[in-house]
Parts: structure tokens; sequence; C-alpha cells
């Protein structure tokens, strides 16, 4: 099957979407299948074996340049190839950290317009690539923002075109009532042209079928899947060692890095825990620096310091990300929001190490399976405190419990069994008659 994948660059971050269509594809191509993933917006970051095509389509800075005027929607090709260079998209995505989501809402509105907006030029450059020079047998898009592609792309092809859904919402909520209103009234539009979708567990189908008004007989599920390649397996740990608690994801408020740094200094003062470390990891961009900040002196104020009571780790690539997880007894990120796939998760469990994360989101649908960790009701944060102090006063346990994840991740989430069961729901769509509904005329929609 020939599958083209189209994922958003996020920058320089790491993001878990491009590191989960990463994986992706990677294991579809192992598995025989003529698979391409093609980087919109600025080149991925990936921690592994980038598998993405050089070429990167709807180039951020050109997509922002004509959304923001006349002139650049009608620059020749050749200048909006200068402007769409890896080099320079790779510079322009230092800013992506710094920018605030709720000022995107007429760019995100431009996108989901297509062929009617104005990312028009750009939109039409990659429907003309994948008619003329790849002739997919099905599309898979990264998220709903992108869902202005599928109308040209159906028109064009006539093939299954579908969406990933992991976490759309987030981007959604950040912008202003008005324009998040009328991006969902696209997606909505965009819908009616777009053969399913895929989302990256149960709960987030349901939550995303009603957030987004979709049917939810459209949305499949496919669970995230890890690359084990370079991930170790549950060794010994030192002895002389003190417990120590990890944090391993972005560094943002939804992510709950606040929750853990305060779970930390509590579970500090209950006896057997006095010695506790806390190790800290993950992507840091420049528009959280000040609440990261305001973490780290919580922890100066409580008279600790690094590395003897807390240490930021950075971890560049997937060495060091491996080393971190060897390092820890037990993984906490608490998060504030519905979170669609957990990839910090499988990464723990990779290394044999158990996790403590809220009953909601995706994660009764990781840790249940497996026994991997413990689920706390998110409303009590005593219950998130109790069920850490239990595996970090008990360390055998926490070993067992890591054990336990460990197998579970070998038999139920690894990348192979992502794209087998990618492979298993495209083929359903692969081969089915073209069928596209003509468009409604922008005006007709809601505001």
């Amino acid at each position: 099957m020939r599958i083209v994948s189209i994922t958003a660059g996020a920058g320089g971050m790491f993001c878990g979407s491009c590191l989960r269509d990463n994986a992706a594809a990677a294991a579809l191509i192992a598995l025989g299948h003529d698979a391409l993933l093609v980087p919109t917006y600025t080149p991925i970051t990936t921690d592994e074996q980038d598998v993405s095509t050089k070429h990167v389509f709807l180039g951020g800075v050109n997509v922002y340049l004509q959304n923001a005027g006349w002139l650049f929607r009608h620059l020749p090709r050749a200048i909006d190839a200068l402007l769409n260079s890896n080099s320079l998209l790779r510079w322009a995505g230092q800013f992506v950290g710094r920018t605030d989501y709720s000022k995107l809402g007429g760019l995100t509105t431009a996108m989901l317009e297509g062929t009617h907006g104005r990312a028009k030029k750009e939109i039409l450059k990659l429907v003309d690539w994948l008619a003329a020079d790849v002739k997919p047998d099905v599309v898979l898009m990264t998220n709903a923002l992108l869902s202005g592609c599928v109308p040209p792309i159906r028109e064009r092809l006539g093939v299954p075109v579908l969406t990933t859904l992991q976490g759309d919402d987030v981007f959604l909520d950040a912008l202003p009532d008005a324009d998040r209103r009328r991006c969902i009234a696209l997606i909505q539009e965009n819908d009616r042209h777009t053969s399913g979708y895929v989302a990256t567990s149960h709960d987030y189908a349901d939550y995303m079928s009603h957030y987004l008004g979709l049917d939810r007989t459209k949305i499949g599920v496919v669970y995230p899947g890890l690359n084990l390649k370079g991930h170790g397996s549950p060794t010994p740990r030192d002895p002389a060692r003190p417990p120590t608690l990890g944090y391993f994801a972005r560094f943002a408020p939804e992510k709950g890095f606040h929750n853990a740094v305060d779970a930390f200094l509590r579970l500090r003062k209950k006896p057997g825990l006095e010695k506790l470390r806390f190790l800290f990891g993950g992507w840091l961009g420049e528009k959280y620096r000040p609440y990261f900040g305001e973490q780290v002196k919580k922890l100066h104020a409580a008279g600790l310091s690094s590395p003897a009571g807390f240490e930021h780790v950075l971890a560049p690539d997937l060495a060091s990300k491996v080393k971190f997880f060897q390092s820890i007894d037990v993984l906490s990120v608490p998060v504030a929001f519905r979170e669609p796939k957990g990839l910090y998760v499988l990464e723990a469990w990779a290394n044999g190490v158990p996790t403590v994360q809220p009953r909601n989101g995706t994660f009764p649908e990781l840790i249940e399976p497996t026994g991997g960790g413990l689920l706390y009701d998110p409303a009590k944060p005593d219950e998130l405190d109790s069920h850490l102090a239990s595996l970090l006063t008990d360390l055998p346990r926490a070993a067992e419990l890591g054990k336990k994840g460990h197998a579970g991740l070998h038999e139920r989430f690894t990348a192979r069994h992502m794209a087998e069961a990618t492979v298993e729901l495209l083929g359903r769509y692969v081969g089915e008659r073209r069928d596209v509904s003509p468009p409604v005329p922008s005006e007709a929609l809601p505001a």
C-alpha cells in the first residue's frame, strides 16, 4: 500500500505528534509498505532516525506571508522556493516556542479554508505533487487543523483521506471564542470530504466526536507505539541511589509540571522520603521559561539545591533520554488536560519504570491492561501523593510494576503494533468509491 502521512513540523520543538508520526512511518516501511512522511510548516524534530521527506510543503514562512499580504500570494514560485528552504524554515522554527496560540486564529482559518482561502497557493503545490509524482493509495493527515487540504486532495486524486486526532483541542482551546467557533465550523465542513479519522485512544475519540461535532462511527482507534531500538530494559538499580521521582514531558501548565513539583515537595515531608530526589526533563520553549522558573523557585524556597535534591536533565537525544529513565524509580506527569497519547508512559515502560497518572484521557487504556502503574483521581492531590509514596517507599514493588509495564509494552504498544493497526484501519478505505460532495460556498458557513 502506498501511504502518504502529512505531518506538521513544530520548529525545533520535540512534538509528540511528530515523534508518533515518524515512528509510525518507519514501522510501516519496515512492514514493506511504500510509506512517505511529508512535513509541513517546518522540518520535524525527532530523537530517532528522521524518515520524513526533505522537502517541506506549506512552508511556515510562505504560509505566514501569504496570509499577511496580497503581494506574497502572487510571487513567482522560484521566490517561494527560496522562502521554503530548510535552512530558513529551521531558523524560523526557533520562534515557534515563543508564539502565543491565541494570535494564530487568522492563520489557522486560512489553512482550514483550503483553496478558498489565503493558503490556496501552497495547498495546490502539495496537491499537484501528490497527483503527479506520488499517486498514493491513501493519505493520512496529522491533525484536523490541516483538513483544509482534504477537499482538493479528494477532488484531484479521488483517494481516501483520513485525519488523525491527537491534540487538536489543546490548540483550539487557546484561540479566542470567535476564532475557535469559526475553525470548528470549517473542520465540520471539511469533514464532508474526510473518509475517516484515527484517534489515539477510545477516550479521545469519544471526546473529539463531541468537541468537533463528528460522527463517532467515522473515528477508528490506533494506540501509539514505541520504536524500542535504543531503549534499555529493566536493570538492577544502584542501592546507594536515593528514591527518585521523575517527570519527562513538555514544560507547560497543561502537562502539569507544577503539579509534579508540588507533589514532590509534599512527599519530602513524609517518613522515609526525606532524601527523595526529583529529576525532570523535556522540551522547554521560550514562552514557558517564566513558568518553569517559578517552579524551580519553589524548589529553592524549600531549601533544596541541584543536583543533591533535584536536577533539570537535558535530553536532546535518545541516549540521554534513556539515561534519564534509567536514573528514576517512578515517573509521573500529572497533566491538567485530557492527554490523547502519553508517549512518555511508553518510554518509561521501555526502561522498566512504573508510572502514576491521572485516571482520565488515554492513561486508563494504557495502564489498566498492562498493570504498569497506578491511576489516581485528578481531583484528589492526596491520592497522587499516596500512590507515589507507596511506590517510592517500596522500591521492589515499583520495580515489579515497571516489569509489568515493560512486558505490556512489548505485547501491545510497540511501533510495529501501531503500524499493523494503521494498515488494518486504512485497508478498510482503500478502493472505496470516489464520492465527493459539492462544496458549500464559504459565505454560507456560520460566522
